[in-house]
């Protein structure tokens, strides 16, 4: 049977935390990082933190904890909690035995450089290199944003795209595909369940995955990490220089370029747009659990999200759409029948619905999916899908998940009844006995015990 993943989203400050304390302090040397975690911050650890950006000796922990009432105890223990793991605060003795709260020094010069300005500039702005003469607007760099990852996600659920080999194996490596020798890759239950994300939610989520290869590809951590927070306050729209860009900045401008991040005319273009998706990357996700996220997608121009499918309880199912990223979502799990300008016409079949959990998606996952992307005509209506398809969809599941097939070898053929129970009371000691029926002097066992079984049956007979 095929493992089922329930895929995890991390927000920043969950991902910080896991860092290494050395990796989080460097972080905190540049400035962009700082204001970053600071606006993803609880909006009472921020006021704790602006009450302490300016001073410089530490604060007892008592005096803090009356900064809220009583009632508020379980918040400020929150935040506690948050400004301790991202090593915003530290505790310090004061005089006399008591414990103080004093804030990460590096953490709060670069946070007051962020907020109140001075200091090295974060980007260098493309002004220096004179007018392009291709400036890009921001509705194509848009437009070119979700074409490119749209590229992506048509190539996960199977559609011919042209990604690179390295972003191919990023997919696998993260568990939304798999590939079998000999095989093309295909979506795994995790990359359904990613499919299902809102498009912020799905950048965040696979950005921490390609920061996980970070190091084993030669880069630094903190340095693209950096720039991915710097780009998070660029101006949409405004081109930036890459002259001082280091070798593994350039590397990872041109992965940023494949993901649709950042917009460069060329490979080696002296000069970058960052688009929409890079500036709202940072925020990462609200919620920790892919099952319980939004299902609407970030509004950017040019997406094609809204309710568009229609299910009619004969198992029809009207997707009115041009997208092929939707219509090859619909047909990972329907058969298709016709295609017309705008809408597509699909049939939910046992074998389509099968198939599709045989891929790892599970009823739920396709329901959902149905359900969260609904014509407004079916809203009108309690439930949204028809009972008779909701119901027929997780009977097709059970159909097949109710066997489980194991490879094994056939005994039979035992000459008494006290050679068949000895091989059998054998098979069960080794634990690879899968099934016997005894009346018929029947049995099965594994393969990987089929060896010792039958070397134990040739000394047996031999004793005879």
């Amino acid at each position: 049977m095929k493992l089922r993943v329930q895929l995890q989203c991390k927000n920043l400050h969950e991902y910080l935390r896991e860092l290494n304390p050395e990796i989080l302090d460097r972080l905190y040397n540049h400035p962009a990082t700082c204001l970053a975690v600071y606006r993803e911050l609880p909006s009472l650890a921020k006021n704790y933190v602006m009450r302490m950006l300016f001073l410089d000796q530490p604060l007892p922990q008592a005096a803090v904890a009356l900064w809220v009432q009583k009632t508020s105890q379980r918040d400020h223990d929150d935040c506690v909690s948050v400004l301790t793991g991202l090593r915003l605060w530290h505790s310090q003795h004061l005089q006399g035995g008591l414990q103080g709260y004093i804030l990460n020094p590096v953490f709060k010069e670069n946070l007051g450089t962020a907020l109140l300005g001075g200091g090295a500039q974060w980007a260098d702005e493309g002004s220096s290199l004179g007018p392009d003469r291709h400036a890009r607007d921001v509705e194509s760099l848009d437009r070119y944003a979700m074409e490119r990852w749209e590229v992506i996600l048509q190539f996960m659920v199977g559609s011919p795209s042209a990604v690179s080999q390295d972003l191919a194996q990023l997919l696998i490596q993260a568990g939304l595909m798999r590939s079998e020798a000999g095989e093309a890759p295909y979506i795994t239950s995790a990359g359904f369940q990613f499919l299902l994300l809102d498009t912020a939610s799905q950048l965040w989520y696979f950005t921490l995955q390609y920061l996980k290869t970070a190091q084993s590809r030669g880069m630094d951590l903190v340095e693209i990490l950096s720039f991915l927070f710097q780009l998070s306050f660029s101006t949409l729209g405004r081109d930036y220089s890459v002259e001082g860009m280091s070798e593994s900045l350039l590397t990872f401008l041109q992965h940023l370029r494949e993901f649709g991040l950042v917009f460069q005319r060329k490979r080696k273009s002296r000069r970058y747009y960052p688009t929409r998706l890079a500036i709202t990357l940072a925020a990462g996700v609200t919620t920790s659990s892919a099952s319980t996220s939004s299902t609407n997608i970030t509004s950017v121009p040019g997406t094609k999200d809204a309710g568009f499918i229609v299910v009619e309880t004969n198992y029809r199912l009207y997707a009115y759409t041009d997208s092929e990223l939707q219509i090859a979502l619909v047909a990972l799990f329907s058969e298709m029948l016709y295609r017309f300008p705008n809408v597509v016409v699909a049939q939910l079949t046992r074998e389509s619905v099968q198939q599709a959990i045989a891929n790892g998606i599970t009823a739920q996952q396709i329901i959902h999916f149905l359900r969260t992307r609904a014509h407004p005509v079916l809203l009108t209506q309690t439930p949204a899908l028809p009972p008779t398809i909701t119901d027929q969809i997780r009977l097709w599941e059970l159909e097949r998940d109710r066997l489980q097939f194991t490879e094994g070898v056939l005994y039979n053929q035992f000459l008494s009844q006290a050679d068949f129970e000895v091989l059998r009371d054998r098979a069960q000691g080794l634990g690879c006995l899968v099934w016997q029926d005894v009346a018929h002097r029947v049995m099965v066992v594994t393969s990987q015990g089929h060896s010792e079984v039958k070397r134990f049956w040739k000394r047996q007979r031999s004793h005879i």
